[in-house]
């Protein structure tokens, strides 16, 4: 299925997609198994050398000071940015959408309002119509779940609930404020090897326009 951008998960591709995890915290390995699924080689990241020659990187739920707190302990700040201004995708969901937003990592122009649907007894379940995956919607579990508050002209609001962005995508950068991994609905996760797929893509062309200069 092909989204707005011109992005189609291609299965016959993905057992070459290297996608990493980010496994300072949180529940990784449910993103690693949904990965496996698709054909993908999933990668936990605990360290920067671990970062090099990823196609994509996952920022998973948790807990956001915990996660920020980790990542500043481990030096992973300038590989994650190495890598998304490189023009490699980034999916983060929960509190990876909170660790990328403007008061922390900076990677996508919005403010995320922690803990913003209420606290765990708050947690819920949605039918959510998402943009650039398909006309179905996905079951969407909100589980302390932040929303964007405000957003830059460049962000793109790919769903809502009740009028607020829980979905949102800047270029490469795709944040979701539930968890795609606790559900069998692996669409997101294979945006983002779509995403992937294409940046390889796009590199291999200007490797080979390089090379005939």
């Amino acid at each position: 299925m092909a989204d707005r951008h011109g992005l189609s998960p291609q299965r016959g591709e993905a057992e070459r997609l290297r996608i990493g995890v980010l496994a300072s915290q949180g529940d990784f390995g449910a993103h690693a198994e949904m990965l496996r699924s698709l054909g993908a080689e999933p990668i936990e990241v605990r360290t920067a050398e671990e970062l090099s020659g990823l196609d994509g990187l996952i920022i998973p739920g948790g807990e956001s000071t915990t996660i920020t707190k980790a990542i500043e302990r481990d030096g992973l700040e300038p590989a994650i940015r190495a890598h998304a201004d490189s023009g490699l995708p980034i999916l983060g969901t929960c509190a990876g959408m909170i660790v990328c937003d403007r008061e922390h990592l900076g990677l996508v122009d919005a403010a995320a309002r922690r803990n913003a649907f209420g606290r765990q007894i708050a947690s819920f379940e949605v039918e959510l119509k998402v943009g650039g995956i398909g006309p179905d919607p996905m079951r969407a579990v909100f589980i302390r779940a932040p929303w964007i508050d405000e957003h830059g002209a460049e962000v793109e609001v790919l769903a809502s609930v009740d009028d607020r962005p829980v979905v949102v995508r800047q270029g490469q950068i795709v944040l979701c404020a539930f968890h795609p991994e606790l559900t069998d609905d692996s669409r997101l996760h294979a945006l983002l090897m779509a995403m992937a797929t294409a940046a390889r893509n796009r590199a291999a062309e200007v490797r080979g326009i390089s090379s005939r200069g």
